[in-house]
C-alpha cells in the first residue's frame, strides 16, 4: 500500500460535488468559457511536488474513532488537517472542455478527490473528478495483469490434477 501509485481519469470543471466526485451531485456552476489550455496546463505546476492537500470530507479518515465519511453523511462539520503528499507526475492527456483528462504519479495517501477540486478551484470555475482508474501501484501494472479466467488457466496449468 505505501507504494507509488499512478492514476489515469477526467476531472470535470465548472461545478463541484460535496463528495468532490459524481458520488453526488455537481452543484455551484460556473463559466469556464475563459479558460485555455495554456491556463490549464500552467495550472497543473502548482500542484505538482511536495503539496498540502486536505482530504475529502467523504473519506475513510478517522477522526476520534469514527470515520470521516460517516460523520459527513450525519451532517456533522469535521476539520480535517492539511497532509503532505508529493505528486510526481501531474500531465494533461487532453482536453474537451469541461473535461479534461489526466494522468497523476503520486505517494502514497493522495487524494486524486481532492486533487481535482483544488485543481478546479485553482482555474476559477471549480471542478470534481467524474472519472478515476488506479494504473499502476509499485511495479504492478494494470495492463500487465491477469483476468479471473487467466489465473484459473495459470493455476490449472501450474498445479495439473494428478
Amino acid at each position: 500500500m505505501a507504494q507509488e501509485k499512478e492514476y489515469t481519469g477526467t476531472i470535470t470543471i465548472g461545478s463541484t460535488t460535496p463528495t468532490y466526485d459524481l458520488e453526488s451531485e455537481p452543484e455551484n456552476f460556473k463559466s469556464y468559457d475563459t479558460i485555455s489550455e495554456e491556463l490549464i496546463r500552467e495550472t497543473t505546476k502548482q500542484f505538482t511536488g511536495e503539496i498540502s492537500q486536505i482530504p475529502p470530507a467523504h473519506s475513510a479518515i478517522k477522526i476520534g474513532g469514527k470515520r470521516v465519511y460517516e460523520l459527513a453523511r450525519q451532517g456533522k462539520e469535521v476539520k480535517i488537517e492539511p497532509r503532505q503528499v508529493t505528486i510526481k507526475e501531474f500531465e494533461i492527456v487532453k482536453i474537451e472542455l469541461p473535461s479534461i483528462y489526466f494522468k497523476v504519479v503520486c505517494t502514497t495517501g493522495t487524494y486524486i478527490r481532492s486533487l481535482a477540486f483544488d485543481f478546479g478551484n485553482a482555474l476559477g470555475c471549480g471542478g470534481h473528478l467524474s472519472s478515476l482508474c488506479r494504473t499502476r501501484i509499485g511495479s504492478f501494472k494494470n495492463d500487465e495483469a491477469l483476468t479471473i479466467d487467466g489465473f484459473e488457466k495459470q493455476f490449472r496449468e501450474a498445479n495439473p490434477i494428478s
